[in-house]
Formats: C-alpha cells, structure tokens, sequence
C-alpha cells in the first residue's frame, strides 16, 4: 500500500472524526495543545522548574542545576515537536516505510546505506559506560533531555499526527540524536548529486564539455583521466546506478517533509564600526522551509548557566545562541568531505577488491527495513575499506561495478555535541576556537563575538588530505593510492580570522582564503560579494541599518549573465518584444516583488539551460545537474562562450549556434509566460510567480494541506541573493524551497534587545496559536524581540508552569 494511500485513508479518518461533533472534536484536539500554565510532574527532578512563556510561545526556563534543567527542556520540546522529532529520527534511521508504505522504501535503503544507523548504534553504545555522564557534559544533558521527552510522551495524548498515520510510541535513544546529527551531516553533502552528474560528462562527453564548470581538472585520481591504462566506466547500468542515486539523494527528504540544510549569510562587525561600540552580530542560515520549523527556541537558566538558544529536534545543546556575554551564528562550510570511489572487483571472486595492491574482502551485515502493509524487507550492505558501497541503495543493481563512499562523518570522532555544549558556554575567543576544533563533520563556519570586543570566525571541520593531484570533484579511482586519504590536515590550518584589521567578517558559503585550496561545492560569490560590498562603505551599522541588509534583493550575478547575451536578445526578438528586452539591459539585478525583469531572466534561464544542455545530458542527469551549485557557476562562462560544444543540439542534424539557442530559448521563455501570466507583458510581476508554503508531511495530501501548511506567501528576493529566498529551477510559477530560517541580529551593547523570528512558529501542534503567528513577520522583513532580560520577560508573560519532582 502506497504512501498516497495511508494519508487519503487518515484524511477519510480524519474527516470521519470531524463528523462526530465539533464539540468533540474541539476537545479531542484541545487535549492535544501545549500546556504552558499550572503545574505538572517531572519525576528525576531534584528540584521544582519554573517555566515562563512568552508571547510567542518561547519557555524560559530557570532551574536549580544542569540535570533538572535539561530534563525539563526536553518535555518542553517534545509538547511542542514530538512529531517532527518522530519525523527525523525515522528518517535518519531508515525506518519511514514502517509508518509511509512502500513508497519510503527507497529512502530507507539510502538511509541505511550510508551508515548512519550503524555507527550512531556503535556511539551510542560507548555512551552508555558510566564515565560517559560521570561529569557534567553534552552526554549527560542528552540524557536527561531524552528523559523529559520520553516522560511527555508515555504521558501525553499523541500528537493528531500520530492518530492519522497509525505511529506507535516509542521510546527515544542516545542513537536517535546521533543519527540526526548524521542527517546533518548528509543534508551538506552536494557530492552526492554533483560528482556522478560532473563524472557523466567527462566520461561521456568528453573535456571540452567541462571547460564551463571550471573545475581545475587534475587527473590523478579521477578514473580515466589522462592514463590509457585506467577504466573507463562506461557501462550504462553504472551510470544509470549513480544517476538514480543522486536524484534519490535530492528527493529523500523532500518525501519526508524535513528540512535540509542549503547555504547561510553571517557576518560580525567589530564596535569599531557600529554605533554601540560594540560587535554587531547577524546571521539567517538558508535551511529548506517546513511547517513546523526547523528551530525550536528556548531560553536556558542556572545559577551558573544562561543562554538563548536555538534547538534542532532531539538535541539538547543550541546550535545558534547568545546571552548578555556572548554569541554567534552558523553558515554551512560547503567543504566537500564526500568522496565517491569505483572499486576494481576481483573477476575470481566479487566480494574481493583491489587496495593497495592487494585483493581485500568487503564485509557485509544484513539490515530488515519494515515495511507498512508489506513484509519485511532484508537489506545486505556492503562495505569496501573505502567505506560503505552506495549501490546498495538502489534495488536491482547488479553490484558488478561498486562505488564506496568516503565520508568524513563515518571516519571521524565527531564528537559534535561535545562542540556545541561547549560553545553554548564560550564567552572567550579561546573557548570559541576550541569549540569550533571539535566540529568533524559536517563542515560549518562559526560567526561569533563577545561583548569585551572579539569578533572570530572559524571554518570548521576536518579536512582530508588527498594525494596531490586529485581532484574529489569526480568519482575516483579504487584501485590506485589515489583514492587513499593521507590523514587530516591540524584545525589551525583552517580558514580562520580573529579580530581582522577591517574590522568585519562576512561568511555567505563562498570558498573562503585558505593556506591552500579547499575542495568544496561553494555557492556563488557574488552574495558575498555584496555584503562585503555594502559592510566596506564605512558607516556605522546598528539594528536597523543590518536589517536592510539582510532584506537585500540584488547582487550582479544577473546583469553578469545577460551581458553578453543581450547582443543576441536584441537580434531575436520582434519588434514588439524589444522592450522587454530593454527591461533586461536596464535591470540591476534585484529581485523586487513589482519586477518584470526577474520574471523574465528566470524564466529564460530555464530555458536557455534545458535548450544547451539537455540533449547532451537526457532527463535524468540533466534534473540532477540543475539541482547543484555546479551550474550557478557554469552560467556565466556558458553564455560567455560563443564557441561551447554544449551550444549544439545534439537532436537536429545541423550544427546550431549560440544565438540560435538564444533566440529558442527567448522564444519558449515568452510562450511560457504568456500562457502561464497571460498575453499583457505589463500584468508580469515577480510576486505573482515567487511564493511560499510552508509544507507539512501530511500537508502533501488533500485536503489535508488545507489544515496543516501554512501558506502561500507572495515574497520578494531569490536564489543566491542576501534575502535568500530561492527557487529551484524550472518554469513559472516558481515555489521557494529554501531560504533564512531566522534571521538574527544581536547589538552587543544591548544584547537584551536582539531580533529575531521564526519562519512559522515556535510550535508543531496545530491549531496552537503559535502555529503559524510569525509566518507574515518573515514573509514581510519584520522582526520581534528575542527577550532576554528578566524585566523584559515578565512584562511579557503568556503563561507560568511550574515542572515539581
């Protein structure tokens, strides 16, 4: 039974319920609510908890000690994301088909493949010894976190959500947190979907197709490259196998309905150039929308400890945060630490591949993946001494060509939660710093600052040492040294800054200035470059001045595409048409809601790209270039190139041009329009197109989605511009998929009054009133305070709960 199914089955249950009564039904959903007044038990505590809730449904929570301070933030968190919590656990433990059907299943096998399970379940079991938690520690909060989450849920009512898909409960695990920060580890990974894409045209198109990505091609450890000796992996099932993976990779979480991780903007101002005096810290990281949110917030209090924190659903520790000393934000380090690697199999015996001139076996385990309304599914999961062999996530294939995955996630310490537990307390740059050394996997810059005057950032991992030459930008090649990692580089040889002469930083995910070149799938600079831009002009910068740049729409990148085709532009289109072209040349490159321009752009891109590329690449392989940074950065060079191979369509028997496509794409651009937006240019405008929905797993099914998603917005910005509401590529209308999760801004003169807001709402329990309170606040560039100061919060009171012993 499909996935579709259960959900069209839970909404006729639903909608059968909703029949009984609406008195009943008001009370069987009121029972379900969030209890933020009055007094409830919490059996562990040493001591009573007093709770105060705001008026947007963030607790603050006092507590006598550590132990009881945790213990109560994970019974907050889980009244108000058990689902979510639910949600991400099975996915990063390869169990949704046991609630999702069959549909899952292929989720569930990648998810198992990659190893995540295995190696949380071989943590957790050391986490278990007593020395573990003999001392205060990340281990012993997890521990007592995961204890307030399983006492709300054994005596709770299940979320509705529960009920609609038939979800047992289930005690949550130590290996249930690590799992997810392995999914956080995965969401980063762009290796996954643009290493089999960029290998696929060298090895079937050849190097002059590459010239566009700009890779720096080095041959030494790519397969085939440059040596006659090498394999060349033509083999169609071989491609086929990795196609699918990565188009499996980018839908995974789509399935689900979690947030993935994408890109972030932070920057730090040193108290040189603010008006305070003071560091000015900002940060909104990009992150895939969802209802609920992917942040929870809570503010934590001891009489040793305090801080405003930022959670993810099963961890205790706050990845963003601040207090009245102290804070920082995130950007994603975009370093590649994912290498795929072609295994050479021993023709005598395929469970043998060749390493380090040797054949070596390959181990395998069996895993059962549980199936709803299907038996039981057995999974048999290779690994080779490279690492688990990603084949094995695509049924049917035949095995004969493995590819293995190196990633750094499975082959360090990565002691994460130790790095953040010790960063929620670091009011030094030395105790930043040495936080940040203990961040392995995934890659991550930390933005941070003080109130004595520090401002640092540290890009954040541990970065392989590769043999000279290689280039991890193609699968490599197994059976040579190549493949091999040479140990890691020391964290201080990191990209880093403390306290620069400038007197700011700025970290937008572009590659950063390192001692050496860090392999990695950045985003594009010119974000970057125009925060940078707009930081350097001189003036003093405060709250308010920092919202607008955080609100900014523009950068060059698309007056630098259009130049050179605007020649081409001119000579395609008729008469009529020439003032839209005229609107191109004029436009600067910003993404307002009224512009015509960026309605235009977009949609020529789209098919400028499907026109150049797809016949070369087929559908399949063409969808999984489009969803990577490879071709942001291609872009340029493509259009700027009259003499590419990629202008040739490859279907027709003459050779076309560059302006040949050109005046196709312009052509199909406007067909599109004009039937999408109807005949009259003027009525085009960027809101009518651009929108917003939050979506929740059950919203993906009618008419489910009419009580559950939260939506549509009309937004202004875009892909890879500071407010960074991105689209994927392809035609008009065009949904955001990514964009600011929060957006923060901390004066550290007045570190009581930052801003900030959440995407959706501090809740995930519909219908909460803080459900969906804070959707237009974002959608609209407004902010609320995050309160900090005691004064502050009891002027503010929604609720007092206090958790006794």
């Amino acid at each position: 039974m499909t996935m579709g199914t259960w959900l069209r089955r839970g909404a006729v249950s639903l909608a059968i319920v909703l029949a009984v009564g609406a008195a009943g039904v008001a009370w069987h959903v009121h029972s379900k609510l969030p209890q933020r007044s009055g007094e409830l038990q919490l059996l562990g505590l040493t001591a009573p908890v007093q709770v105060t809730y705001d008026n947007w449904g963030v607790p603050h929570i006092e507590a006598s000690n550590e132990d009881d301070l945790y213990r109560a933030l994970g019974y907050l968190h889980a009244q108000d994301r058990l689902f979510q919590m639910e949600m991400l656990r099975r996915l990063s433990r390869g169990e949704l088909s046991e609630i999702l059907g069959p549909k899952l299943i292929e989720t569930d096998r990648l998810f198992r493949t990659l190893g995540i399970r295995e190696r949380a379940d071989r943590l957790a079991a050391l986490a278990n010894h007593p020395a573990a938690t003999a001392q205060p520690g990340a281990m012993r909060a997890l521990k007592a976190y995961l204890e307030g989450i399983n006492q709300y849920q054994a005596t709770r009512p299940a979320p509705l959500e529960f009920e609609v898909l038939g979800i047992p409960k289930r005690p949550f695990s130590v290996a249930d947190t690590l799992s997810v920060s392995g999914y956080l580890a995965y969401s980063f990974a762009a290796a996954f979907r643009t290493e089999p894409a960029l290998t696929a045209i060298r090895d079937q198109l050849g190097a002059d197709y590459l010239r566009v990505f700009d890779l720096d091609w080095k041959p030494g450890g790519a397969l085939a490259a440059g040596n006659p000796t090498a394999r060349r992996p033509q083999d169609p099932d071989w491609m086929n196998t990795m196609a699918r993976l990565a188009a499996l990779s980018d839908s995974a979480t789509a399935l689900a309905g979690l947030p993935q991780f994408e890109g972030s903007n932070a920057w730090v101002v040193a108290g040189s150039h603010t008006a305070s005096g003071k560091p000015l810290l900002a940060g909104d990281p990009h992150i895939a929308y969802s209802a609920p949110a992917v942040w929870w917030e809570a503010h934590l209090k001891t009489p040793q400890f305090e801080l405003y924190g930022h959670h993810l659903a099963l961890t205790p520790v706050a990845l963003l945060g601040h207090n009245q000393h102290f804070g920082w934000s995130l950007t994603m380090f975009q370093n590649d630490d994912v290498d795929f690697i072609a295994e050479k199999v021993n023709p005598d015996n395929p469970n043998e591949v060749w390493v380090n001139g040797r054949w070596v076996a390959m181990t395998a385990r069996q895993e059962i993946i549980k199936v709803k309304g299907q038996p039981d599914q057995i999974l048999t999961l290779r690994r080779s001494p490279h690492g688990p062999i990603v084949n094995d996530a695509i049924p049917g294939d035949k095995g004969t060509k493995p590819i293995a995955m190196w990633w750094a996630f499975l082959e360090t310490d990565n002691p994460v939660l130790d790095a953040f537990y010790l960063l929620d307390r670091a009011d030094t740059l030395e105790k930043a710093r040495g936080a940040a050394s203990l961040i392995h996997a995934p890659g991550l810059n930390i933005v941070w600052a003080n109130t004595t005057g520090d401002i640092g950032w540290w890009a954040a991992g541990q970065l392989p040492i590769r043999p000279e030459g290689v280039n991890p930008s193609f699968i490599l090649d197994g059976a040579t040294a190549e493949a091999d990692k040479l140990g890691f580089y020391p964290f201080e040889e990191n990209p880093h800054e403390e306290n620069p002469a400038r007197g700011y930083i700025v970290s937008a995910n572009f590659q950063p200035a390192s001692v050496r070149p860090v392999p990695g799938y950045y985003n594009l600079e010119e974000r970057g470059r125009r925060l940078d831009g707009l930081l350097s002009q001189g003036k003093r910068w405060d709250l308010s001045n920092s919202q607008a740049l955080q609100l900014d729409v523009q950068t060059d990148y698309g007056p630098k595409v259009l130049r050179p085709l605007i020649p081409l532009l001119r000579a395609a289109a008729s008469g009529e048409e020439q003032p839209l072209v005229e609107a191109l040349a004029r436009w600067n490159g910003a993404y307002k809601s009224d512009g015509l321009a960026p309605v235009l752009f977009v949609q020529l891109v789209n098919e400028l790209l499907k026109a150049a590329m797809k016949d070369e690449l087929g559908d399949t392989q063409f969808e999984n270039l489009r969803r990577t940074r490879a071709l942001d950065h291609a872009l340029p060079r493509l259009v700027d190139d009259p003499f590419s191979p990629w202008w040739d369509n490859r279907a027709t028997p003459q050779k076309e041009t560059e302006a040949d496509i050109v005046r196709q794409a312009w052509k199909a651009a406007l067909a599109h329009l004009r039937q999408t937006l109807g005949p009259e240019s003027d009525a085009w405008r960027w809101e009518q197109v651009h929108t917003l929905t939050h979506e929740h797993p059950l919203g993906k099914q009618k008419p489910l989605d009419m009580i559950f998603n939260v939506g549509p917005f009309r937004v202004p910005g875009g892909h890879e511009v500071p407010n960074n509401f991105a689209q994927r590529g392809g035609d008009a209308p065009w949904s955001v998929v990514y964009g600011p999760s929060t957006r923060r801004l901390i004066d550290f003169a007045r570190p009581q009054e930052a801003l900030g807001v959440n995407p959706v709402g501090q809740s995930g329990v519909w219908p909460d009133p803080h459900y969906s309170d804070q959707a237009t606040l974002l959608v609209q560039g407004q902010y609320r305070r995050e309160w900090l100061a005691d004064s502050d919060v009891q002027a503010h009171v929604e609720g007092r709960l206090i958790l006794k012993p």
